[in-house]
């Protein structure tokens, strides 16, 4: 073929090499997997975990990409969004912590209610975990507002080698918070001196827990859940409960509660020995060289109830951003149903401590994996059941404030700073002004 018979194609050529090639394009695009973004606040540890369930579920199919975008807490991850909600970078999902106030996150423009997804999009055969009747996650229609995928509780974790040198029989602790002192004590004296007790759940082990647990309402009007204007009334249980943790923080059996990750790493590296913290801790516990762990409820007064009850669940979610194509929310419901196949929710669940997704994912849970995990099977199973009245969970308005300003009081009073009855009444007033601030 000479240079001119190369330069110069017949028409006929050059459309079929145009059509050759207008195949091809269609062929790649018809084959491109449709991306979803996910942002998070996991744990180093529990980011792990999730990062090896996106790969084995990119790795299962074609059709849809799952990229992964890390944020220190889920605070940051809500304000990225609100910065992007008006790009096209935005995520399809994203952890969010509903500060207990998960109504209002659900009315954000840029939130999609997860029954509205599923409305289209169902998880089929999946039975949720919580039991409905629990306001967790939940519309006061009863709907599901978000993939409940981080929910946990605060349970007691306790270092079994701390309390067999302490020479305590059986190495396990009392629930009764009398016989937790004397306990914490023996501790003190025998090996863990610097830290028998810590914590980073001020306010919910001390004010709203204390109430659940105690089988307690924590707000009137039904924790806030039936009609009127709730209101805080911190009474007898709590001056006397505050004034024993002043006492405890005094006398060196209590690290002053710490709102951040130091109170977990001094339980990981086996600094105390015994630690108030979220379920959702148990994977990096079991995970940490050389500690020997186990689980417990939070404590209760006797006096009180004769059985505990269950704490309110908290933790946080993953949550469907509005304002994408079918074709991604498609592929978002996708994913989330993928998680919440059995081998996979269990798999979260075992190596988390986040409450089961599913009941199969609870089901599928070997008795072999609980062996040295305490009570943990028993204070998981309870969330399957109808809850108690006073541990459905409860809704106040503008929390999220009121519970910074509850913690700011507590740790006040942990200081020193204030009596209980004194923090507890300021505590109490302020909640109600900030209940009727309008946001």
């Amino acid at each position: 073929m000479n240079d001119r018979s190369v330069r110069f194609f017949s028409k006929p050529a050059r459309l079929a090499w145009a059509g050759a090639g207008a195949m091809l394009l269609c062929s790649t695009v018809a084959v491109a997997a449709t991306d979803v973004r996910v942002w998070h606040a996991l744990s180093p540890h529990n980011k792990d975990v999730f990062e090896g369930l996106v790969k084995d579920f990119n790795r299962s199919q074609k059709d849809v990409m799952v990229k992964l975008k890390a944020f220190d807490s889920p605070d940051a991850v809500e304000a990225a969004i609100e910065a992007a909600k008006s790009r096209d970078d935005k995520p399809h999902l994203a952890q969010l912590d509903d500060h207990r106030s998960q109504n209002d996150l659900a009315s954000r423009d840029y939130v999609q209610p997860l029954h509205a997804l599923l409305s289209k999009h169902p998880i089929k055969d999946a039975k949720w975990f919580l039991s409905e009747q629990n306001t967790y996650l939940r519309d006061t229609k009863n709907r599901l507002l978000a993939f409940p995928y981080m929910t946990e509780v605060p349970v007691m974790f306790y270092n079994l080698d701390a309390f067999k040198t302490a020479g305590i029989t059986p190495p396990v602790p009392q629930r009764a918070w009398s016989g937790l002192q004397d306990q914490l004590v023996s501790l003190a004296n025998n090996g863990s001196r610097k830290c028998p007790l810590t914590s980073d759940q001020s306010v919910s082990v001390n004010l709203e827990n204390l109430a659940a647990v105690n089988n307690q309402p924590y707000t009137t009007s039904g924790n806030g859940l039936v009609k009127g204007t709730p209101a805080f009334q911190f009474d007898v249980i709590y001056i006397r409960h505050l004034s024993l943790m002043i006492s405890w923080v005094r006398s060196e059996l209590m690290l002053k509660p710490e709102n951040d990750v130091k109170a977990v790493e001094r339980f990981a590296n086996r600094e105390c020995a015994v630690l108030f913290s979220g379920s959702g801790n148990i994977g990096l516990f079991q995970n940490s060289r050389g500690l020997n762990f186990a689980v417990s409820g939070l404590p209760y007064y006797p006096q009180v109830t004769q059985t505990p009850g269950s704490p309110f669940v908290s933790g946080s979610a993953i949550w469907a951003i509005a304002g994408h194509s079918k074709e991604h929310d498609a592929a978002s419901a996708q994913f989330l149903e993928w998680l919440a196949q059995p081998k996979q929710a269990a798999e979260w669940y075992q190596k988390t401590g986040f409450l089961p997704l599913t009941q199969q994912a609870f089901a599928t849970t070997s008795a072999s994996y609980y062996k040295d995990l305490g009570d943990w099977r028993n204070l998981a199973a309870a969330y399957e059941k109808a809850p108690g009245q006073t541990s459905r969970g409860f809704r106040v308005n503008n929390y999220p404030k009121i519970k910074t300003m509850f913690r700011a009081t507590l740790d006040r009073a942990l200081n020193g700073e204030q009596p209980a009855v004194t923090a507890l009444r300021y505590a109490s007033v302020e909640a109600g002004k900030l209940m009727r601030e309008k946001k």
